[in-house]
């Protein structure tokens, strides 16, 4: 499976399992969603359980939370994460809310889907990646998988929990995996053996990383499309560097993380988000606060730019092979001395 076919894979287990999961958003029902995510759905299970919505990510969101008082389990879709923003103030303050504000008499069991990411030229309004603004929210938690296999085992695992969970998809990687040189031919997911996709009901656990390659040189961490295209910088460079996929930033497993960075004595975190007040920055934090007396080097970042995401210059502005080997190179050189 790709996965758009695991995640559609995975609402599908979740209807057939529990009544209560209702999938709503603007074109997943008749159309299937913009990316075909939910094809097939409404027809199966009908057009109270997969609706379409009017264009108004506020109403979406903002009806979802009312679903979640009523004991069901809604699963609304942001058609791309740059345009969840006007859903915000439903999210954060009324989703992660809802169980401290009641004393636990009212839960929120919603999982919002959206695709992320840039590496597709989609330019500023369809490229975002806005998932640090979500990881500050107490209440919320955040959820990107790397994989056709995780993306099921978390959107199912997301779903069953009685949280809210923002579940972000790397659109960049729904066919295939990234290594980050754009002008190579995609190779499709069927190559992988992470495509091997089962196709019962399966969870991977929310807070558990997945180190996708073992080391002892440096500790790379990073999530979603950055994952393949850190793995192939790895390789292509020679270092034996540990790389670790994140899988959920909230909550984070930061016990993985503190054990690698202790081993290796070096630290490089990679995403596509901006800059400052990145996700990056937090893990930065937690290293230093936790490692410092294990650091061989500074803790070196690679993110995207503190400007929009520009069209023409998708690939200055995408955290590549070029900025990413620089770093690996700089964070390793005493190694090499």
């Amino acid at each position: 499976m790709n996965m758009i076919e695991a995640i559609n894979s995975g609402l599908e287990t979740m209807m057939e399992r529990d009544d209560d999961v209702v999938i709503m958003g603007e074109d997943v029902g008749y159309f299937g969603g913009v990316f075909r995510a939910t094809a097939g759905l409404q027809e199966k299970f009908g057009k109270t359980r997969c609706f379409d919505t009017p264009i108004s990510e506020c109403g979406i969101i903002g009806a979802a939370v009312g679903m979640c008082a009523y004991g069901l389990r809604p699963v609304p879709e942001i058609q791309f994460a740059d345009y969840i923003y006007p859903g915000m103030d439903q999210l954060i303050s009324e989703a992660a809310r809802l169980r401290y504000r009641s004393a636990g008499k009212f839960t929120a069991p919603l999982t919002v889907r959206s695709p992320f990411g840039g590496g597709i030229f989609g330019g500023q309004t369809h490229s975002q990646s806005p998932e640090a603004m979500f990881t500050h929210v107490s209440g919320l938690k955040t959820v990107i998988p790397s994989t056709p296999y995780d993306a099921k085992g978390l959107l199912i695992a997301s779903i069953e929990d009685n949280d809210p969970v923002l579940f972000f998809e790397p659109k960049r990687i729904y066919n295939g995996p990234f290594t980050g040189y754009y002008d190579n031919p995609v190779e499709p997911w069927s190559k992988f053996a992470e495509a091997e996709v089962p196709a019962g009901h399966y969870t991977v656990p929310l807070g558990k990383a997945n180190i996708v390659r073992d080391g002892d040189a440096v500790t790379v961490l990073a999530y979603g499309t950055m994952v393949h295209v850190c793995k192939a910088v790895v390789e292509e460079h020679q270092i034996n560097a540990e790389v670790i996929d994140l899988r959920t930033l909230v909550p984070v497993d930061i016990e993985t993380i503190e054990q690698s960075v202790k081993k290796t004595g070096r630290c490089l975190i990679v995403h596509e988000a901006t800059r400052t007040s990145g996700f990056g920055a937090e893990l930065s934090a937690l290293v230093q606060e936790r490692c410092f007396y294990h650091l061989e080097a500074p803790i070196e970042r690679v993110t995207g730019f503190d400007t929009p995401y520009p069209h023409s210059l998708e690939w200055a502005y995408f955290p590549g092979p070029v900025r990413i080997g620089e770093a690996l190179e700089k964070i390793v050189r005493d190694l090499k001395s």
